[in-house]
């Protein structure tokens, strides 16, 4: 199967949280959303947007799970907002049992999971931040699975 890409550029993080909500109202159940960047490009800005477009409450604080490795919101299905940075191997990564929130109960926002990637479903958004100046960012979204061509195409025409 051919992948698809969508590029997007922000200038600012404000714009970066529109693109995830618009992102998040096209997410259901069992989607996996792999983000990738340097430190401070924007993934958990992102996220906070995945956040209010799946119905978690504006009020809830979407902060990064770097040292609780994953933080779970309740909306209108459970977020489970994964950071990997500091897991140094898969294996590892497995003994956590954090691959069981690939099961279907919820949505999946995973940063770093460009790590292993021979470990991750199939089906998974791949989106790539690169910093392109002090505010500004390009998102590059990839994948190659029916139902993420299915998520970029609407988001492409804007549903």
């Amino acid at each position: 199967m051919k992948e698809k890409r969508l590029s997007y550029r922000t200038e600012s993080p404000e714009e970066t949280v529109q693109l995830g909500q618009k992102l998040g109202r096209l997410l259901t159940r069992g989607d996996l959303v792999v983000l990738a960047g340097e430190l401070g490009c924007g993934k958990t800005w992102f996220t906070k947007g995945i956040a209010l477009g799946v119905g978690v409450s504006p009020r809830e604080v979407v902060t990064s799970p770097s040292f609780a490795l994953m933080n779970e919101y309740a909306g209108d299905c459970r977020l489970f907002h994964m950071d990997v940075y500091r897991l140094e191997t898969h294996g590892t990564f497995l003994d956590t049992g954090l691959d069981e929130c690939f099961d279907g109960r919820g949505i999946t926002v995973m940063e770093w999971g460009d790590k292993w990637p021979e470990i991750l479903p199939v089906c998974r958004l791949n989106v790539a931040f690169s910093i392109l100046g002090e505010q500004s960012r390009e998102l590059l979204l990839t994948g190659e699975h029916p139902r993420i061509i299915e998520i970029l195409t609407g988001l492409k025409s804007g549903i």
